[in-house]
């Protein structure tokens, strides 16, 4: 089954990719949640029309988001964490705890849009996030997790 995706459907595509998926995730799952249409020869037209008047819009967007990628690679981020011995932390450090301490420098990033290797950090030290700003553009986001201090 053909369809257009209306949105960013993570491991399948982005917003206006035509996929091909089985029918039954195509017609219970993609279509009654609003993520994706029917892939219909006018549908592909109307789509190639947009995608032609979005072009130059698209440019914009890529080039803003290579310029913060250069802001996030400056960044210095540290994030504390409760530690016992080991330097292993009780719990973990996901993508939560890095979307608040890239929203306390000042940056606005999407959880969703947060990579760990992983999935979470178990350990102390210097470690890094992988975020998508742009279909095409990534950055490698730099942080230390450290251990709190304790209250006495």
């Amino acid at each position: 089954m053909e369809l257009i995706l209306k949105q960013d459907v993570e491991n399948l595509g982005f917003k206006d990719d035509i996929v091909t998926v089985k029918n039954g995730y195509g017609r219970n799952f993609l279509i009654p949640q609003g993520l994706a249409v029917l892939a219909t020869s006018s549908a592909k037209k109307v789509l190639a029309e947009n995608l032609k008047q979005r072009a130059f819009k698209e440019q914009k967007l890529i080039e803003d988001a290579k310029n913060k990628v250069k802001e996030l690679t400056k960044l210095e981020l540290k994030i504390e964490a409760k530690a016992g011995a080991g330097n292993k932390l009780f719990g973990s450090v996901g993508t939560i705890d890095v979307e608040a301490a890239l929203s306390k420098a000042g940056q606005s990033i999407e959880r969703k849009a947060i990579k760990l290797p992983g999935g979470s950090v178990k350990t102390l030290g210097k470690h890094t996030a992988s975020v998508r700003l742009h279909r095409e553009v990534f950055a490698d986001v730099a942080f230390e997790v450290t251990k709190a201090k304790e209250k006495a």
